[in-house]
């Protein structure tokens, strides 16, 4: 349906009905929702729900109806848990006081179904148990995920006029850094009729596109449709591709209602959880070229009626281990050869003390060999401080052998 994509463009370089003309803003948007004066967009806190009101300004803007359960916004109460290491639920009462809301945005197309595109919109605040740095300073979460909200507002920009054969409902979802809470409520009380709901696209720190164009896909086995679609359109990205439908963000939600997703994700930095998320480090042409491209995704899914659904296996559904050491290092997620790829190394822990650096795949530790993330944690929980091991690393087409303490 290459005409739908013709219109779109000729609509985004003329003008729009609704007095509504398209405008790049994905700069805008990041830069705003990245700001201090949100102080990190902590979940329950002033700093969400002013960045809520933004979006909801936002949806405005472009010209979408409401849809939540107070005009653009679904509050939801929900209560931490007493440990700290365990996920926030959502609560039927509210005895903390404590409040988080969705932010839902609609273009009814007058037909019988509808594609949801989401994005959380919270953050850490100054740091909280889920910040990997030890300063108590505001994480702004430029990437994670101020980059997701961005995105499905160009997208909401460009669809807001194009006739189409689905609805498009836009949530900016609350809550997702305490254990997808804002994902997991709307499913659990939707404004739409989930039986509607055609397929769900998910993004989830998109601001980082490296040189080499690397992007991830997650979901790709939930339709049986989507792995040529996803191919067939790819004119610029190298795509690593994983089928299953569950994962560490909003996307899980709509899988486990049995609605076909895909997750994008550009992969993971030294500066996730940390202050240092920040608005400059964001690739904005990256970011172009992703809603350019889930445009092309759309348009070709929007002549297959209602997607089928598939149940994939998780690739997660092995218990993870649980381990005592770590050598300090952060895995590359988009790397899908054999080993595990390294993308970062802490200061003054084990993997740098001994000489390992960022690029280097590790093959073995010790007598065992590293296939994939998860042989890698097993093989960490076969080990104890102060254990002394010798790590293999691929490094420029070489093996290097490293002796580290642990």
């Amino acid at each position: 349906m290459k005409l739908f994509i013709k219109f779109i463009f000729l609509t985004l370089l003329f003008s729009c009905s609704e007095n509504y003309v398209y405008e790049n803003k994905l700069e805008f948007d990041v830069k705003n929702l990245s700001d201090d004066k949100y102080e990190g967009r902590e979940a329950g806190k002033n700093g969400e729900k002013q960045a809520a009101k933004y979006i909801e300004s936002r949806f405005k803007e472009i010209g979408l109806l409401p849809k939540g359960t107070e005009e653009f916004i679904q509050p939801f109460n929900y209560k931490n848990s007493s440990n700290p290491h365990s996920r926030a639920t959502i609560a039927e009462d509210n005895p903390d006081g404590l409040i988080s809301s969705n932010v839902i945005g609609f273009i009814d197309n007058k037909s019988e179904k509808t594609v949801v595109f989401g994005a959380h919109y919270d953050h850490l605040g100054f740091g909280n148990s889920s910040s990997l740095s030890s300063e108590k300073e505001i994480h702004n979460g430029a990437d994670d995920n101020a980059s997701g909200v961005a995105i499905i507002l160009d997208l909401a920009s460009k669809l807001i006029n194009i006739d189409a054969s689905n609805n498009y409902l836009f949530i900016a979802f609350g809550a997702e850094e305490l254990g997808l809470l804002g994902s997991n409520y709307f499913n659990k009380y939707p404004t739409v009729d989930l039986e509607s709901i055609n397929y769900m696209f998910n993004f989830d720190m998109v601001g980082r596109l490296n040189d080499q164009n690397n992007l991830a896909i997650y979901g790709t086995g939930t339709s049986p449709i989507f792995k040529q679609t996803i191919l067939s359109n790819n004119k610029e990205f190298k795509i690593t591709e994983h089928e299953s439908g569950q994962g560490p963000s909003d996307h899980t939600s709509f899988y486990l209602s049995d609605i076909p997703v895909l997750h994008f994700f550009t992969g993971q930095h030294s500066e996730y959880h940390k202050p240092t998320d920040d608005f400059e480090l964001i690739n904005f042409e990256g970011l172009e070229k992703i809603s350019n491209y889930i445009i092309e995704l759309v348009d070709d899914l929007d002549d297959n009626g209602k997607l089928k659904f598939k149940k994939t296996r998780d690739e997660n559904s092995r218990m993870s281990p649980k381990f005592s050491v770590t050598l300090g290092v952060m895995p590359d997620y988009l790397f899908d050869g054999k080993g595990m790829k390294i993308d970062g190394v802490s200061s003054d822990k084990p993997a740098e003390k001994g000489g390992i650096l960022k690029g280097d795949i590790v093959i073995q530790i010790d007598k065992y060999d590293i296939e994939n993330m998860m042989s890698y944690m097993e093989t960490l929980s076969k080990f104890k401080k102060g254990d002394k091991v010798t790590v293999s690393v691929l490094r420029n087409s070489k093996i290097e052998k490293i002796n580290i303490e642990f």
